[in-house]
């Protein structure tokens, strides 16, 4: 069909690019219908080139790489790059993406194989609290300002929209009025997205293990009134960067339950507060202990961490065990139920059904343990006896 398509009139342009790109896309498209067809993925949907990341892909039968020259296909000089780093020693990429984003920059992104070395082992453990008047708050006591980068250019963002929104449609100033728009947007991602990278690594360097929240980012930028703030924190692109690190140098990243009441908890006593709203930054405990609320939360987070890297609790434990103010740990000893059967599936509900019959009657404290595991259900003792 691609041959059938450059020999009409109104394709004939394709011919003006190598092939190989025109192929790759072909394989893409494919690849994204198997994905639909394995239901690993949802239809592909069109992607406009007005709207789109423009981007094309080189194999090596169309680029040519040459003492750090690269040249690619139906082009007579190697292009002008600024590279970002050296490429492995001995190493020839096997794939050359050209692609430009909306502030019209254009990128180059080599595929090779390396192998990374992890970092040595540290016994450094630490707690990362998420924060908007501090980026991160450590379970060491340090905290990490905010640069807030989308404030700093809020004003010239928004000089620069207006003046987009004056422009007509079609226009070539509406043009140029819209690439100074992404251009900022493109300066204040560039800015968060540095920050954050030396940020994860310096903690991934710094600690063997790393305990942060679940944090549903996508539901707390429901809230108005934070929503801005929260976009700018980019939280969930910071938990990324912690999690493919982490696998790259050999850490170990643990993430706790979001309702885990890691601001509430007494990190001395235990002592659960009955209310934390947020407001409030700084609070004493019942035992006397004044606590930073930040650099509690933290502390509570490393030591729910390390409960589940030591007793094997749950990472997402139950809604009800962290409302109730219970550590994310395993709560008795594992020989505690050890050789006692459970049932499952059908053969509970034909149990249960069976106990209302012959009218059991079981104290609270015995249908709690009888749910946990921790006693023999009606069926089993009524079979022993």
């Amino acid at each position: 069909m691609l041959t059938t398509w450059k020999r009409t009139e109104e394709l004939a342009f394709l011919n003006e690019v190598s092939s190989v790109p025109l192929q790759q896309t072909l394989r893409h498209l494919q690849g994204a219908f198997a994905a639909f067809f394995d239901r690993r993925a949802r239809y592909p949907r069109f992607k406009s080139k007005r709207k789109s990341r423009a981007s094309a892909e080189f194999t090596p039968s169309a680029f040519r790489w040459r003492d750090g020259r690269l040249t690619l296909a139906k082009m007579a000089e190697p292009l002008n790059v600024v590279w970002s780093r050296p490429l492995p020693d001995g190493q020839a990429p096997s794939t050359v993406t050209v692609s430009r984003d909306a502030a019209g920059r254009w990128w180059v992104s080599l595929l090779c194989e390396d192998a990374i070395e992890p970092f040595p082992a540290s016994g450094n453990a630490v707690g990362v609290d998420a924060g908007l008047n501090h980026l991160v708050t450590l379970s060491t006591g340090e905290k990490v300002a905010n640069p807030r980068h989308e404030r700093a250019d809020r004003d010239r963002l928004a000089r620069a929209q207006r003046e987009l929104a004056r422009k007509d449609k079609g226009s070539a100033n509406r043009a140029k009025a819209r690439l100074k728009v992404a251009r900022i947007h493109a300066r204040i991602a560039d800015r968060r997205r540095d920050h954050l990278h030396k940020l994860t690594t310096r903690l991934v360097r710094e600690n063997q293990t790393l305990v942060i929240e679940d944090l549903t980012v996508r539901n707390m930028v429901k809230n108005h009134a934070l929503a801005r703030a929260i976009s700018d924190a980019a939280w969930r692109e910071m938990r990324s960067m912690l999690e493919y690190k982490a696998d790259w140098y050999g850490r170990d990243l643990v993430v706790i339950d979001r309702w885990y009441p890691s601001s509430k908890l007494c990190s001395s006593c235990g002592a659960l507060a009955e209310k934390m709203p947020l407001s409030v930054r700084a609070w004493r405990c019942r035992c006397g202990t004044v606590h930073d609320r930040d650099v509690n939360a933290a502390r509570n987070i490393l030591a729910a961490g390390l409960a589940v890297t030591a007793c094997g609790a749950a990472v997402r434990p139950q809604r009800e065990s962290s409302r109730t103010g219970q550590l994310a740990v395993k709560q008795e000893h594992p020989r505690a139920t050890k050789g006692i059967p459970t049932l499952q599936g059908r053969e509970k509900c034909q149990s249960y059904l069976y106990d209302l019959c012959v009218g059991w009657t079981y104290s609270n404290s015995r249908a709690s343990l009888w749910r946990t595991g921790c006693a023999p259900s009606p069926a089993h003792s009524q079979a022993a006896t």
